[in-house]
Protein backbone atom coordinates (compact mmCIF):
# COMPACT_ATOMS: atom_id res chain seq x y z
CA UNK A 1 0.00 0.00 0.00
CA UNK A 2 1.38 3.40 -0.98
CA UNK A 3 2.10 5.97 1.70
CA UNK A 4 -0.44 8.41 0.26
CA UNK A 5 -3.21 5.80 0.25
CA UNK A 6 -2.27 4.78 3.79
CA UNK A 7 -2.45 8.40 4.92
CA UNK A 8 -5.88 8.93 3.40
CA UNK A 9 -7.09 5.69 4.96
CA UNK A 10 -5.98 6.90 8.40
CA UNK A 11 -7.56 10.33 7.88
CA UNK A 12 -10.83 8.77 6.77
CA UNK A 13 -10.74 6.68 9.94
CA UNK A 14 -10.29 9.74 12.15
CA UNK A 15 -13.19 11.43 10.36
CA UNK A 16 -15.44 8.38 10.83
CA UNK A 17 -14.63 8.23 14.53
CA UNK A 18 -15.30 11.94 14.78
CA UNK A 19 -18.69 11.54 13.12
CA UNK A 20 -19.67 8.75 15.51
CA UNK A 21 -18.83 10.87 18.56
CA UNK A 22 -20.57 13.95 17.18
CA UNK A 23 -23.71 11.83 16.79
CA UNK A 24 -23.31 10.37 20.29
CA UNK A 25 -22.87 13.86 21.70
CA UNK A 26 -25.91 15.21 19.86
CA UNK A 27 -28.04 12.30 21.03
CA UNK A 28 -26.84 12.86 24.61
CA UNK A 29 -27.67 16.58 24.42
CA UNK A 30 -31.15 15.78 23.15
CA UNK A 31 -31.41 13.00 25.74
CA UNK A 32 -30.75 15.51 28.52
CA UNK A 33 -34.29 16.71 27.80
CA UNK A 34 -36.10 13.65 26.51
CA UNK A 35 -34.21 10.83 28.25
CA UNK A 36 -32.05 8.02 26.94
CA UNK A 37 -28.33 7.26 27.14
CA UNK A 38 -26.67 6.78 23.74
CA UNK A 39 -23.48 4.98 22.82
CA UNK A 40 -21.52 4.38 19.64
CA UNK A 41 -23.75 1.58 18.40
CA UNK A 42 -26.95 3.55 18.95
CA UNK A 43 -25.39 6.39 16.95
CA UNK A 44 -24.78 3.95 14.08
CA UNK A 45 -28.35 2.70 14.41
CA UNK A 46 -29.50 6.29 13.90
CA UNK A 47 -27.42 6.47 10.70
CA UNK A 48 -29.02 3.23 9.52
CA UNK A 49 -32.52 4.73 9.92
CA UNK A 50 -31.72 7.65 7.59
CA UNK A 51 -32.25 7.70 3.80
CA UNK A 52 -29.51 5.62 2.16
CA UNK A 53 -28.62 4.58 5.70
CA UNK A 54 -27.11 1.25 4.70
CA UNK A 55 -24.78 2.95 2.23
CA UNK A 56 -23.66 5.54 4.78
CA UNK A 57 -23.23 2.90 7.45
CA UNK A 58 -21.16 0.71 5.16
CA UNK A 59 -18.97 3.69 4.28
CA UNK A 60 -18.46 4.50 7.97
CA UNK A 61 -17.58 0.86 8.62
CA UNK A 62 -14.96 0.85 5.87
CA UNK A 63 -13.46 4.08 7.19
CA UNK A 64 -13.32 2.59 10.68
CA UNK A 65 -11.42 -0.37 9.26
CA UNK A 66 -8.89 2.17 7.99
CA UNK A 67 -8.69 3.60 11.49
CA UNK A 68 -8.07 0.12 12.89
CA UNK A 69 -5.22 -0.45 10.44
CA UNK A 70 -3.69 2.88 11.50
CA UNK A 71 -4.06 1.97 15.17
CA UNK A 72 -2.27 -1.33 14.49
CA UNK A 73 0.51 0.57 12.74
CA UNK A 74 0.77 2.89 15.75
CA UNK A 75 0.81 0.06 18.28
CA UNK A 76 2.60 -2.86 16.62
CA UNK A 77 4.87 -0.95 14.21
CA UNK A 78 5.33 2.16 16.40
CA UNK A 79 4.38 4.60 13.64
CA UNK A 80 4.50 7.51 16.11
CA UNK A 81 8.05 6.62 17.25
CA UNK A 82 7.30 6.20 20.94
CA UNK A 83 10.44 5.53 23.01
CA UNK A 84 11.36 1.95 23.87
CA UNK A 85 10.60 2.35 27.57
CA UNK A 86 7.74 1.48 29.92
CA UNK A 87 5.74 4.59 29.07
CA UNK A 88 6.12 3.98 25.34
CA UNK A 89 4.99 0.37 25.61
CA UNK A 90 2.01 1.34 27.78
CA UNK A 91 0.91 3.93 25.22
CA UNK A 92 1.23 1.41 22.41
CA UNK A 93 -0.72 -1.17 24.43
CA UNK A 94 -3.51 1.38 24.78
CA UNK A 95 -3.48 1.95 21.02
CA UNK A 96 -3.75 -1.80 20.49
CA UNK A 97 -6.77 -1.96 22.80
CA UNK A 98 -8.27 0.92 20.82
CA UNK A 99 -7.83 -1.11 17.62
CA UNK A 100 -9.62 -4.07 19.21
CA UNK A 101 -12.44 -1.85 20.48
CA UNK A 102 -13.07 -0.21 17.12
CA UNK A 103 -12.95 -3.61 15.44
CA UNK A 104 -16.22 -4.41 17.20
CA UNK A 105 -17.75 -1.12 16.09
CA UNK A 106 -16.57 -1.58 12.49
CA UNK A 107 -18.00 -5.12 12.47
CA UNK A 108 -21.29 -3.77 13.79
CA UNK A 109 -21.41 -1.16 11.02
CA UNK A 110 -20.47 -3.47 8.15
CA UNK A 111 -22.73 -6.39 9.16
CA UNK A 112 -25.74 -4.11 9.66
CA UNK A 113 -25.05 -2.34 6.37
CA UNK A 114 -25.02 -5.74 4.63
CA UNK A 115 -28.17 -6.77 6.54
CA UNK A 116 -26.29 -9.69 8.07
CA UNK A 117 -27.63 -8.68 11.51
CA UNK A 118 -30.90 -7.03 12.40
CA UNK A 119 -32.17 -4.99 15.29
CA UNK A 120 -30.15 -4.03 18.34
CA UNK A 121 -26.77 -5.49 19.02
CA UNK A 122 -26.81 -8.35 21.44
CA UNK A 123 -25.08 -8.30 24.72
CA UNK A 124 -22.93 -5.21 24.70
CA UNK A 125 -19.96 -5.03 27.02
CA UNK A 126 -21.43 -7.51 29.51
CA UNK A 127 -21.53 -10.32 26.89
CA UNK A 128 -17.85 -10.28 26.01
CA UNK A 129 -16.99 -9.56 29.63
CA UNK A 130 -18.91 -12.72 30.54
CA UNK A 131 -16.86 -14.64 27.97
CA UNK A 132 -13.66 -13.17 29.37
CA UNK A 133 -14.73 -14.03 32.91
CA UNK A 134 -15.12 -17.68 31.90
CA UNK A 135 -11.49 -17.95 30.81
CA UNK A 136 -8.71 -19.07 33.18
CA UNK A 137 -8.01 -16.21 35.60
CA UNK A 138 -10.98 -14.47 34.01
CA UNK A 139 -11.67 -12.03 36.83
CA UNK A 140 -8.05 -10.87 36.66
CA UNK A 141 -8.31 -10.42 32.89
CA UNK A 142 -11.40 -8.26 33.37
CA UNK A 143 -9.52 -6.33 36.04
CA UNK A 144 -6.64 -5.76 33.63
CA UNK A 145 -9.10 -4.45 31.03
CA UNK A 146 -10.49 -2.11 33.67
CA UNK A 147 -7.01 -0.84 34.52
CA UNK A 148 -6.26 -0.28 30.82
CA UNK A 149 -9.47 1.73 30.41
CA UNK A 150 -8.58 3.65 33.56
CA UNK A 151 -5.17 4.48 32.11
CA UNK A 152 -6.71 5.51 28.80
CA UNK A 153 -9.15 7.81 30.57
CA UNK A 154 -6.40 9.44 32.60
CA UNK A 155 -4.27 9.79 29.47
CA UNK A 156 -7.09 11.58 27.64
CA UNK A 157 -7.53 14.03 30.49
CA UNK A 158 -3.80 14.71 30.78
CA UNK A 159 -3.46 15.03 27.00
CA UNK A 160 -6.25 17.59 26.98
CA UNK A 161 -5.13 19.64 29.97
CA UNK A 162 -1.47 19.70 28.90
CA UNK A 163 -2.40 20.04 25.24
CA UNK A 164 0.22 17.42 24.46
CA UNK A 165 -1.77 16.36 21.40
CA UNK A 166 -0.25 19.38 19.62
CA UNK A 167 2.93 17.41 18.97
CA UNK A 168 1.06 15.13 16.57
CA UNK A 169 -0.81 17.87 14.69
CA UNK A 170 0.33 20.23 11.95
CA UNK A 171 -1.98 22.76 13.56
CA UNK A 172 -1.33 26.25 14.91
CA UNK A 173 -3.48 26.49 18.04
CA UNK A 174 -2.77 30.21 18.34
CA UNK A 175 -4.63 30.81 15.08
CA UNK A 176 -7.60 28.68 16.15
CA UNK A 177 -8.01 29.16 19.93
CA UNK A 178 -11.73 28.26 19.97
CA UNK A 179 -11.11 25.05 18.07
CA UNK A 180 -8.20 24.22 20.37
CA UNK A 181 -10.39 24.74 23.45
CA UNK A 182 -13.02 22.49 21.89
CA UNK A 183 -10.39 19.75 21.51
CA UNK A 184 -9.36 20.13 25.15
CA UNK A 185 -12.96 19.94 26.32
CA UNK A 186 -13.61 16.86 24.21
CA UNK A 187 -10.54 14.99 25.43
CA UNK A 188 -11.34 15.70 29.07
CA UNK A 189 -15.01 14.69 28.65
CA UNK A 190 -14.11 11.41 26.97
CA UNK A 191 -11.50 10.77 29.65
CA UNK A 192 -14.11 11.20 32.38
CA UNK A 193 -16.44 8.75 30.64
CA UNK A 194 -13.57 6.25 30.38
CA UNK A 195 -12.84 6.61 34.10
CA UNK A 196 -16.46 5.78 34.92
CA UNK A 197 -16.44 2.76 32.61
CA UNK A 198 -13.16 1.60 34.17
CA UNK A 199 -14.74 1.64 37.64
CA UNK A 200 -17.57 -0.54 36.30
CA UNK A 201 -15.08 -3.09 34.97
CA UNK A 202 -13.00 -3.12 38.12
CA UNK A 203 -16.14 -3.62 40.21
CA UNK A 204 -17.23 -6.45 37.88
CA UNK A 205 -13.85 -8.11 38.41
CA UNK A 206 -14.09 -7.66 42.18
CA UNK A 207 -17.64 -9.08 42.32
CA UNK A 208 -16.95 -11.74 39.64
CA UNK A 209 -20.13 -10.50 37.96
CA UNK A 210 -19.89 -9.56 34.25
CA UNK A 211 -23.24 -7.77 34.44
CA UNK A 212 -21.55 -5.06 36.49
CA UNK A 213 -19.36 -4.07 33.53
CA UNK A 214 -20.73 -1.05 31.76
CA UNK A 215 -20.68 0.72 28.42
CA UNK A 216 -20.73 4.40 27.51
CA UNK A 217 -24.51 4.36 27.81
CA UNK A 218 -24.25 2.94 31.33
CA UNK A 219 -21.72 5.63 32.25
CA UNK A 220 -24.06 8.38 31.02
CA UNK A 221 -26.97 6.82 32.90
CA UNK A 222 -24.90 6.82 36.09
CA UNK A 223 -24.00 10.48 35.58
CA UNK A 224 -27.66 11.38 35.16
CA UNK A 225 -28.42 9.90 38.60
CA UNK A 226 -25.91 12.14 40.39
CA UNK A 227 -26.88 15.39 42.14
CA UNK A 228 -27.20 17.97 39.38
CA UNK A 229 -27.03 14.96 37.09
CA UNK A 230 -28.97 16.64 34.30
CA UNK A 231 -26.44 19.46 34.09
CA UNK A 232 -23.48 17.06 34.25
CA UNK A 233 -25.09 14.81 31.64
CA UNK A 234 -25.54 17.77 29.30
CA UNK A 235 -21.95 18.91 29.89
CA UNK A 236 -20.55 15.47 29.06
CA UNK A 237 -22.83 15.19 26.02
CA UNK A 238 -21.45 18.46 24.67
CA UNK A 239 -17.96 17.22 25.52
CA UNK A 240 -18.42 14.01 23.53
CA UNK A 241 -19.55 16.08 20.54
CA UNK A 242 -16.40 18.18 21.02
CA UNK A 243 -14.35 14.99 20.99
CA UNK A 244 -15.95 14.24 17.65
CA UNK A 245 -14.79 17.64 16.42
CA UNK A 246 -11.33 16.75 17.72
CA UNK A 247 -11.56 13.70 15.45
CA UNK A 248 -12.23 15.97 12.48
CA UNK A 249 -9.21 18.09 13.49
CA UNK A 250 -7.07 14.93 13.51
CA UNK A 251 -8.47 13.93 10.13
CA UNK A 252 -7.27 17.24 8.73
CA UNK A 253 -4.08 17.99 10.65
CA UNK A 254 -2.76 14.70 12.09
CA UNK A 255 0.77 13.83 11.08
CA UNK A 256 0.47 10.38 9.51
CA UNK A 257 3.70 8.61 8.62
CA UNK A 258 3.33 4.97 7.51
CA UNK A 259 6.02 2.87 9.22
CA UNK A 260 8.65 1.18 7.11
CA UNK A 261 9.37 -2.53 7.38
CA UNK A 262 12.65 -1.84 9.19
CA UNK A 263 10.86 0.42 11.66
CA UNK A 264 8.28 -2.29 12.30
CA UNK A 265 11.02 -4.82 12.99
CA UNK A 266 12.80 -2.49 15.39
CA UNK A 267 9.56 -1.71 17.23
CA UNK A 268 9.10 -5.31 18.43
CA UNK A 269 11.32 -6.01 21.44
CA UNK A 270 13.49 -9.11 21.32
CA UNK A 271 12.09 -12.01 23.33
Amino acid sequence: MGSEKFEWMARAGYAARGLVYVLVGMMAVLGSIGGGSPDSESALQMVLSQPFGRIWLGFIGLCLIGFIVWRLAQSLANADNHPADLKGYVVRAGLLISAITYSGLALFAVTHALMMRRGESGGGSSSWTAWLMQQPYGRYLVGIVGLCILGAGAAHIVKGIRRSYHRYLAFDANLHPALDSCCVYGLVAKGIVFLIIAVFFLYAAFMVDPDQAGSMADALTWVRQLPLGGVLYLAIGVGLACFGIYGFVEARYRRVAPPSLDQARRSIPAI
